[in-house]
């Protein structure tokens, strides 16, 4: 069949679906990516065929936006109305001219509004893929969010409450307008509670994480969990010699890698010289070479735009990272500790959940300074839990296949469209 991956976002948000697709694509299904032309060579070096949405003048201007980053201000970025009064229709062109009755299905991430519409309006079966599990709401193992932390021991009714006005009052106004516009278009009712409830396919809803990292009685009943993705380019972009080169000659440094998506970390790389300086550990920097990177940086601490992680981070003493999920995931298959930074969208609970299982330490951004990375590195390091807890985790990774599962119940949804 026609397999249509529809992702939102930077290459952590891309790079699961890429993974998905190598997946399905030996299993002798057709792909093509529908997402920002910046991931056009990326589709075609995997043999799939691909169709743009965003531009690449238009994702490198959404990611230069320094409040991408923020707690607060982030959703305003992303639903921008300018860019929402464009994509839509855009995006779900792409999904109709490539829709064959019974033999298509949708892959879209829960950002992903013409995926939806187009489920909608057209029938075409539909897998809402989610990364982490803060894009699914619920009131009894409830996720912690840039802007509250509800308490685990609040009442459910409560929770639900405050998801209804938080859905009323801060997320509907900044998404139902231009979405709701865009359907009417194509004699299709309005929709509220987009992203709480609308946004996930009555189908199937892809959990793409374990469930011992996230799982909750009251997710929707189409929800399954087969277990990470762990797809980084590994197979096309082997380490840079200057990088091996690095490795090979010391002690195992610590890497520092705050999303594909950063511009404007200097202050965090910053940090991350002294840290690495008076701790005596040498450090690797995996991000793009702008003003963000400290000059002069010691011979004892290399940047790289882009290493893949699962090449490196099995020889790192430990991994800095902003929680990004995908950053997460090949951090816990390594087996190595973790300090995360969190800033926005799933990276504090993402943190939080890494904090509980015993391999990591959390420095909220706006803490995140060189003295206070020292402390939690230096306890971070002396703590004789940590390597065991990596482990066991580790271990458990080994253990499954989510891909294939993933790739099953994918297959499940061939010819349930309308009759």
């Amino acid at each position: 069949m026609h397999i249509l991956l529809a992702p939102v976002g930077s290459h952590g948000d891309v790079h699961p679906f890429i993974g998905l697709g190598m997946g399905l694509q030996a299993r002798g299904h057709r792909i093509t990516l529908i997402a920002s032309e910046i991931f056009e060579e990326l589709a075609v070096r995997h043999g799939f065929e691909f169709a743009s949405t965003v531009t690449r003048a238009e994702y490198e201007q959404t990611v230069a936006n320094p409040d991408l980053w923020h707690p607060k201000r982030s959703a305003r970025v992303i639903f921008d109305d300018a860019l929402m009064r464009k994509y839509l229709p855009i995006g779900y062109v792409q999904i109709r001219q490539r829709y064959v009755p019974h033999d298509t299905v949708l892959l879209a991430g829960p950002l992903s509004l013409p995926a939806r519409v187009a489920h909608d309006k057209l029938g075409i079966p539909l897998a809402t893929v989610h990364l982490a599990p803060i894009g699914l709401f619920s009131a009894v193992e409830t996720s912690i969010y840039p802007t509250i932390r509800m308490r685990s021991w609040w009442p459910a009714s409560l929770k639900r409450t405050l998801f209804w006005m938080g859905e009323r009052v801060m997320l509907d106004p900044l998404v139902r307008p231009q979405l709701n516009a865009f359907r009417a278009t194509l004699d299709l009712p309005p929709v509220r509670r987009v992203l709480g409830q609308w946004i996930h396919s009555p189908q199937l809803v892809l959990g793409l994480f374990p469930d011992w990292f996230g799982q909750a009685p009251d997710w929707p009943a189409q929800v399954r969990t087969p277990g990470f993705i762990r797809y980084d380019q590994a197979d096309t972009k082997p380490v840079p010699a200057s990088v091996e080169a690095f490795l090979n000659k010391g002690d195992a440094p610590i890497i520092f890698s705050f999303g594909s998506a950063m511009r404007t970390g200097r202050s965090y790389f910053e940090a991350a010289v002294e840290a690495c300086q008076v701790l005596g550990r040498r450090g690797l920097f995996l991000a793009k070479a702008t003003d963000q990177i400290p000059p002069d940086l010691p011979p004892t601490i290399l940047q790289a735009d882009y290493v893949p992680f699962s090449a490196v981070f099995p020889r790192a003493a430990a991994v800095v990272h902003h929680g990004g999920i995908g950053t997460t995931a090949q951090a816990l298959a390594a087996g190595v500790p973790q300090v995360i930074m969190p800033m926005s969208f799933d990276q504090p609970d993402n943190a939080e959940r890494l904090r509980k299982l015993g391999v990591a330490r959390v420095v909220p951004a706006a803490q995140f300074t060189g003295a206070t990375l020292t402390a939690a590195l230096r306890g971070l390091l002396a703590d004789d839990r940590v390597p065991k807890a990596c482990a066991d985790f580790q271990e458990r990774l080994r253990r499954t296949d989510p891909l294939r599962d993933a790739c099953d119940w994918i297959e499940g949804l061939r010819g349930k469209d309308p009759v």
